[in-house]
Formats: C-alpha cells, sequence, structure tokens
C-alpha cells in the first residue's frame, strides 16, 4: 500500500492488515501529505525502500488515497522493475471522480505541474464513497470542479442538473446523489480515454479549465487545491472560449455560478499576477510550438476542435485579456 501520513492511519492500515488476515504479504509505505511531496524524490524514496524490502516484479502496488497519491503510486509502479501491476483505491471526491481513472502517473517539477510521468492503466478502480464522511467540506468542494468539468465538456444533462437539485442533494451527503455523480463521471472518463488513451487527440478536451488552473497552482507554490484551481481556470478559459470559439456569452458566469455554490473560488488568489500565470502557461506540458494550448467549449457539453485539433492555440495577449477581464 503506497498512502500518504493522512490516510495511512485512516485507510491504508486497516486494509493493508485486512489482507495479512486473509493470507496476504502486506504493508504500508506513507510519505508527507500534499501536493509538496508529489516529486521525483518522494517516488525515488519509495522505489529504494521497496527494493530495499526484497520485493520483484510478483508485487502489486496499491494507491491508497487522493490524487497526489495515485498519481506518485502509479509512478512508482510504472518505473519499477521496468513495471510492475498496480490498483487505485481513491479516498478523495476528486480522485474517484477523475484523478484514478485513465492511467496518468506522474510528479510536479519546480517549473510546473506532472512535467514528469508515465502512462500506466490501474488493473481496477475501487471506490467506496462512504470513505468521503471522512473528509473536510473544502476537499468535497476541490471534487466538485471536476464534476462541473465534465458537464461542460461531454454532458449538458449533468451540468443542467447540477445547476438543478443534483448540486444541493450532493453538498448534502444525497447517498444516490453521491454514488450517481461518481459513477456517471467514472464512466465519462473512460468513455474518453478509450478513444485516446495517450492524450493526443480527443482526451485533451479533459484539459478544460486546467491550462490556467495549473498556471496558477504553479504561481501558488502549490499551496491552492487542484480543484479550487481548476474552478478559476474553467471560468476563465470559459471567457477565451466565447472570444475565440464562439461559445455562449453566459457559459462562463453560469460555471461561476455553479463553482460559487460549490464552496470553489472564481477568481485569482491575492498576489497572484496575471503576467505570472502567462509565464506559468508557457511551461505547461501541453506547449505546443512555442504557444499555450486550451481546450475550450463552443457550447455546454461540446468541445471546439478547429481542424480537428482540440488542443487550441492561444496567443500570450488573448491570455491577457481574459485574465484582465
Amino acid at each position: 500500500m503506497i498512502t500518504d501520513s493522512n490516510v495511512e492511519p485512516l485507510y491504508a492500515e486497516p486494509l493493508a492488515e485486512a489482507l495479512r488476515e486473509r493470507g496476504a504479504e502486506a504493508e504500508c509505505l506513507a510519505f508527507s501529505a500534499g501536493e509538496g511531496a508529489k516529486t521525483r524524490e518522494t517516488v525515488a524514496d519509495l522505489q529504494d525502500r521497496l527494493i530495499d524490502r526484497g520485493y520483484g516484479r510478483d508485487a502489486w502496488v496499491v494507491a491508497v488515497g487522493g490524487g497526489v497519491v495515485g498519481d506518485v503510486a502509479g509512478f512508482v509502479a510504472a518505473t519499477l522493475f521496468r513495471g510492475i501491476p498496480y490498483i487505485q483505491v481513491p479516498t478523495t471526491l476528486l480522485a474517484m471522480v477523475d484523478s484514478s481513472v485513465g492511467g496518468k502517473t506522474g510528479v510536479d517539477t519546480p517549473a510546473g505541474k506532472n512535467l514528469v510521468g508515465a502512462f500506466l492503466q490501474p488493473r481496477r478502480v475501487l471506490v467506496d464513497v462512504e470513505v468521503l464522511s471522512s473528509l473536510p467540506d473544502e476537499e468535497i468542494a476541490a471534487g466538485m470542479a471536476e464534476v462541473i468539468k465534465y458537464g461542460v465538456i461531454i454532458d449538458a444533462d449533468l451540468f443542467e442538473s447540477l445547476e438543478g437539485d443534483l448540486l444541493g442533494a450532493m453538498l448534502a451527503g444525497s447517498d444516490a446523489a453521491i454514488s450517481g455523480i461518481v459513477a456517471r463521471c467514472c464512466e465519462l472518463k473512460a468513455t474518453v480515454v478509450a478513444a485516446d488513451e495517450t492524450d493526443v487527440g480527443y482526451r485533451q478536451i479533459l484539459n478544460f479549465g486546467h491550462t490556467v488552473g495549473h498556471a496558477i497552482e504553479a504561481v501558488q507554490a502549490y499551496g491552492v487545491r487542484h480543484g479550487e484551481a481548476v474552478a478559476i481556470g474553467m471560468v476563465i478559459e470559459a471567457r477565451l472560449a466565447s472570444r475565440k470559439v464562439g461559445a455562449p456569452s453566459d457559459l462562463a458566469a453560469r460555471i461561476a455560478s455553479l463553482c460559487v455554490r460549490a464552496g470553489l473560488p472564481t477568481e485569482l488568489p491575492p498576489g497572484c499576477s496575471v503576467d505570472a500565470i502567462v509565464r506559468a502557461a508557457f511551461h505547461d506540458k501541453k506547449v505546443r510550438g512555442g504557444k499555450i494550448r486550451c481546450a475550450l467549449p463552443n457550447q455546454l457539453g461540446a468541445m471546439a476542435a478547429p481542424n480537428g485539433d482540440y488542443g487550441i492555440p492561444v496567443e500570450a495577449e488573448e491570455l491577457v485579456t481574459v485574465l484582465q477581464s
């Protein structure tokens, strides 16, 4: 079990103990909780610890935790002994609806988010929504950013249901609402990934809100939650979509309204300058030919793909304009 210091006593160690009671050899390896630990150094330390303990290619990695744990544990599995199997057991809403599905693994560097990594599909993704009861409201809100994103990019009915009663039911802890949202988002993510596993075409629609969101995270030294940064990024990139690909003029306002209701920010954090965001965006892994690229909706539930390309080049001046607005 690879986990973090928060999740280890809650879920990872009890899971390891349950496996030991059934005859398995299982132990927990934990690292410090938080995005700041999502580094090459953490991966190297985990790899060394596994090698020192005598594990081999018959070992399995089980990622028990949120998105950071899943990315780190998956990257360990992808690179140790040239690849061993792993399972995702997500314990946050964001990991359940998004990061645990799809096979992206990796770490951050000082230059930007997820710049070093590999693709490795988990053998299973096992979700128990009851673990969400141990999370603070801020973590639930962060996960809702990715739920809202799915509504914008591929499922207008989901978005409109959230605008209705679904978001309130979700935040009130309705089991039916939570399970339905998680299942639907996993279904949508799996459909997109199956069409483009290695992110060279259609899968780029999942990047909506993430070009600006990743830049915010980098500028803030990962002091904001990923979902919070994505919420701000979606509002800003929806404004860009209205100017660049003909998205409805009220789309950004509708996204912002849902984000606010979910408890998410919609404006740049204090001290996060426009110039710094633009500079950070040029270090994003989606940059091609020296151009910032964004995935942009041209209507609710559908993404623009001029010339069949879902990664749309954006001039720095265009990004500056929407950031300043």
